[in-house]
């Protein structure tokens, strides 16, 4: 790969001590479809369930269809807490899930995904459409920028996420991110695997921003 030379010497260091990772509370994006394959749901199912289990708070966008209902049922069944961010006018339509630990209402799209991603102590994004798809791309910006540190990990079941992640490493590839910028998200293939990853990749340093250039 070819490396453009910003008038710096050597990548810096994108991660601070694993120390530093204090994981509580897990934002999962995910799709609301109800159509999807059975997989799907018990990737969802698993995870949900695997989050109570390790004694995390789940955040999603409380939608009460799809991967998004399935992963907020299994993380409540398990004992878990589960708390939901989604816009009034959603609510109005009756599209939020009624059961959740807490629902918190906001005016728009934009302050739902900034208050998911407040919450967060972390990022798992499941398979989804282009909502879900928009999410990740956007906080992988965020942290690139440095705006967001803590770890995001894309849920590849069955290979799902393979023509997006191809097209990132594409953007490397043609220098339209830097190398070191292919370290801002990890890839499980296991609702296990994402957990993992998720406790153990440290937090990313936030002066990283002054290499979000090329």
């Amino acid at each position: 790969m070819k490396e453009v030379n910003i008038g710096h010497t050597a990548e810096p260091n994108c991660q601070l001590p694993a120390g530093d990772c204090q994981l509580k509370n897990v934002c999962v994006y995910c799709a609301s479809s109800t159509q999807v394959d059975e997989k799907y749901f018990r990737a969802a199912q698993e995870l949900g369930a695997l989050i109570a289990q390790k004694g995390l708070r789940l955040i999603t966008g409380a939608g009460r269809l799809g991967l998004m209902d399935t992963i907020q049922d299994a993380a409540l069944a398990a004992g878990g807490e589960a708390i939901g961010v989604i816009p009034t006018f959603m609510v109005k339509e009756g599209w939020h899930h009624t059961g959740l630990t807490e629902l918190i209402e906001t005016h728009s799209m934009h302050e739902r995904k900034q208050t998911m991603a407040n919450l967060s102590d972390g990022i798992i994004a499941l398979p989804g459409g282009c909502g879900t798809m928009e999410e990740l791309l956007e906080i992988i910006t965020w942290k690139q920028l440095g705006l967001y540190v803590n770890p995001i990990v894309v849920l590849n079941i069955d290979g799902y996420y393979d023509a997006l992640l191809a097209q990132l490493e594409k953007a490397v590839d043609e220098n339209f991110m830097r190398t070191i910028h292919a370290g801002i998200w990890k890839v499980a293939t296991t609702p296990a695997e994402a957990i993992e990853l998720l406790l153990t990749t440290p937090k990313w340093n936030k002066n990283i921003r002054k290499f979000a250039a090329i």
